[in-house]
């Protein structure tokens, strides 16, 4: 009977000093995990990779999609105007498919009002 005793409270005792063990541990994850996330928010990122993550496609999945090997605005307008027709839902097309369309016309359009705004920027360096 005894012995049954002692035997339950190293049991008790020892699933306290694991489950606190287990607990700081979890608290210093949680707060290396914050810290990552906080260190990722102040890292300067380029525009056009804030784009690709905002617009969920990247440039050259975009690029793809639209047929089209450089940032030509009209190209790309005669592209998206084409695709967008041709999959239309009422013509049997795939709403999918023209979905796709439009997001690549979107992370084609950021990039080239990124490539617009680096110009300007570019401009006004050479004129000070």
């Amino acid at each position: 009977m005894c012995g049954a005793k002692y035997l339950a409270q190293i049991i008790l005792v020892g699933a306290q000093v694991v489950g606190r063990a287990f607990a700081r541990a979890l608290r210093q994850e949680f707060a290396a995990s914050r810290a990552a996330a906080d260190a990722r928010g102040r890292s300067e990122r380029p525009p056009s990779a804030a784009a690709s993550r905002i617009a969920g496609i990247s440039l050259q999945e975009a690029q793809q999609i639209l047929n089209v090997s450089d940032l030509n605005a009209e190209e790309i307008q005669k592209n998206y105007n084409h695709l967008f027709k041709v999959n239309d839902k009422s013509v049997g097309g795939s709403f999918y498919l023209q979905s796709k369309v439009v997001r690549a016309k979107e992370r084609l359009d950021e990039e080239l009002r990124i490539q617009a705004q680096s110009d300007k920027e570019k401009g006004w360096k050479a004129e000070t």
